[in-house]
């Protein structure tokens, strides 16, 4: 009777033991497993980019930056509500932007200016000169408009050009829809200054 008891005393507690091994080989192998880290997703500006990118933003950021300085101009000069109206509304569709591209270069660790020898902002194409923007300072009335108006004709058709060349070689999609979002934008805004001129 004793030699009963024992032995099964003995395979309850052999049970127990095993379970417990059981449960913590179990918990370890969870704990292996979940403390692996997961790969992070690429997401936003990350998701790949080139040097076409870096590019299209370094020059895209300082020629928005003049187009804000000419806009500003327009309140204390112009005599046109529609050349005011216009001007505002390049302010407040360009100054987000700029910050935008700003992000991607930091995002990127890309410096904000460019290496290139040779580039200036006064060599991106549809750039004023200081000579352009002084005489644009100067101007009042009529003959403000007309001269803002031309300028940023040119200046849009720059900016334009620069963003197609971002969709052909560019590769980062967020940069690419920004590029898209300028060519349909500043198109119709070049549409819009044309036939102000012609009012004029």
């Amino acid at each position: 009777m004793r030699k009963k008891l024992f032995l099964g005393a003995l395979a309850v507690a052999s049970a127990a033991v095993l379970g417990a091994c059981s449960s913590n080989d179990s918990m370890s192998g969870m704990e292996s497993h979940s403390s692996a880290p997961a790969p992070a997703p690429a997401s936003g500006p990350r998701a790949g980019h080139n040097a076409d990118d870096v590019t299209f933003a370094r020059q895209m950021i300082p020629h928005h930056s003049q187009a804000l300085d000419m806009a500003k101009l327009v309140p204390t000069r112009s005599t046109n509500p529609k050349v005011v109206d216009l001007a505002g509304r390049i302010e407040k569709a360009q100054d987000p932007e700029i910050k935008l591209m700003q992000g991607w270069l930091s995002t990127w660790g890309a410096s904000a200016t460019s290496t290139m020898p040779g580039m200036t902002a006064e060599s991106m194409p549809g750039m004023m000169s200081a000579d352009d923007m002084t005489k644009l300072d100067a101007a009042k009335g009529t003959e403000f408009d007309r001269a803002w108006l031309d300028m940023m004709i040119n200046h849009h058709r720059g900016a334009v050009g620069m963003a197609e060349y971002e969709l052909s070689r560019g590769s980062n999609p967020d940069a690419k829809a920004l590029a898209q979002k300028i060519i349909d934008a500043q198109q119709a805004e070049i549409t819009e200054m044309q036939g102000l001129l012609q009012q004029s």
